[in-house]
């Protein structure tokens, strides 16, 4: 348990190698007071973690007071550390975290600082930060995140393909299936492609159909462990729409991930269609040839939806700082230098992400796409959180078994939704 819970540095990490003592919270002392920063993120691969390296060895150049310790590991990996040292003395000084249901979960272990103050206090920084993505990390009426990142998913298309087939961007269901008939009828075996073997990919589906077609209240109260029930008929019926769009993902799509599901279907012309994040933009552009052009699609309305079509499933990320930290003021200080136009113009230049600070995204550092995606985000009536953000564990990982079971033809809509219901009431 101890070399689980303990902050592995070397993993990923920057710091000056100044001789440190561990204080009980996880925070250090130097033995010639310095203050030292413990800073946990889930980024450990190139490109962001170079990114990161070089952000955090410039901040202690310029700051000569200061050491940061940096360390990180992978996404799920990193969950699963994060939720087991939050509510323990070992909670890191400043620490990534997903907006939604993830960071109510932070909250909830009574380690995270409020940062109201530290917005009120300085509007020229604050200001510049999306009011949106801020939004998604503030809770009865307390700001607990600094949004590093923002992100939306959206259908990318060909639009050569979309075009030769004189076929117009669907905004209905019955559109949508309209379009994908059209295009098998023009000889593309698999018009949609995705990648299932990943959990993640089926439940970005799902939480945007229940959110297109189950009405908000309803929708609030089973998202809620103390309430849920997921007993309206409309989540049925966001299954059986699931059944019938992977009809059209062929047998490949419970076999593969996504990245080979973008790589080597949609990047190749093979599927016209893909449901993919903003974020993957860089990656989709190194995998395309030179004439091929792609554009976008909000997930389309369901005729017999109550939800707001309007909306976009998406998210920002950001940090959080424990109220356990010896040091938060420097905290604070080093956030609002890493969130800022400077560290927004790495986050895109270097890694491709979309900043949520004012200005760091452009034309002298942003793709024409990754301009338009800013654009998709701010009109945006509303950001819906990733599934895997909105709802307990207990049930999105019964979702997401129904969901590949449904794709495979070894569930019905009807017996998965009973799981996810017994799910549900088990929580309460």
């Amino acid at each position: 348990m101890a070399a689980v819970m303990g902050l592995s540095l070397a993993a990923c990490g920057s710091s000056s190698g100044t001789d440190t003592t561990t204080a009980a919270n996880g925070a250090a002392a130097t033995d010639d007071g310095k203050v030292v920063i413990n800073f946990f993120h889930r980024w450990p691969n190139d490109p962001k973690n170079s990114m990161f390296k070089e952000l955090v060895q410039e901040y202690m150049d310029e700051n000569p007071n200061v050491t940061i310790n940096m360390d990180c590991i992978l996404n799920d990996q990193y969950k699963e550390k994060i939720r087991m040292i939050v509510s323990t003395d070992e909670v890191p000084d400043i620490f990534s975290s997903w907006s939604g249901t993830f960071a109510q979960e932070m909250i909830a272990s009574g380690n995270v600082a409020s940062l109201n103050d530290m917005y009120e206090s300085d509007k020229d920084w604050s200001s510049q930060i999306a009011p949106a993505s801020v939004e998604k990390f503030t809770f009865d009426g307390q700001i607990y995140g600094v949004p590093w990142s923002q992100d939306g998913k959206v259908f990318y298309y060909n639009k050569k393909v979309f075009e030769e087939n004189n076929i117009s961007i669907p905004t209905t269901w019955n559109e949508f299936i309209a379009v994908l008939d059209q295009l098998k009828a023009a000889g593309y075996e698999t018009p949609i492609i995705a990648g299932l073997s990943d959990g993640f990919e089926s439940l970005h589906y799902l939480g945007t159909m229940n959110q297109r077609m189950i009405d908000p209240e309803t929708l609030a109260k089973d998202y809620d462990p103390a309430t849920g029930e997921f007993t309206d008929p409309g989540y049925t019926e966001v299954l059986k729409k699931w059944q019938q769009l992977t009809s059209y993902m062929g047998e490949t799509s419970t076999a593969i991930n996504h990245e080979t599901a973008r790589n080597t279907y949609f990047a190749t012309g093979e599927a016209p269609i893909m449901y993919l994040q903003f974020a993957e933009i860089p990656m989709l552009e190194k995998s395309l040839p030179d004439d091929f052009e792609y554009g976008f699609f909000n997930f389309p309305a369901f005729e017999d939806g109550k939800g707001d079509p309007k909306e976009l499933t998406g998210a920002p990320e950001g940090f959080m700082i424990s109220n356990k930290a010896k040091n938060p003021e420097e905290c604070q200080k080093f956030l609002k230098w890493l969130v800022s136009k400077k560290g927004g113009e790495a986050l895109t230049t270097q890694c491709g992400d979309l900043s949520s600070v004012a200005g760091a995204v452009d034309e002298t550092n942003a793709l024409p796409s990754q301009l338009e995606a800013m654009d998709i985000i701010k009109n945006a009536s509303k950001l819906t959180p990733w599934f895997d953000n909105a709802c307990d564990p207990g049930v999105y990982t019964v979702y997401q078994q129904v969901a590949q079971a449904i794709a495979t033809g070894d569930e019905t809509p009807e017996s998965g939704m009973q799981e996810v219901q017994q799910a549900a009431a088990s929580l309460h």
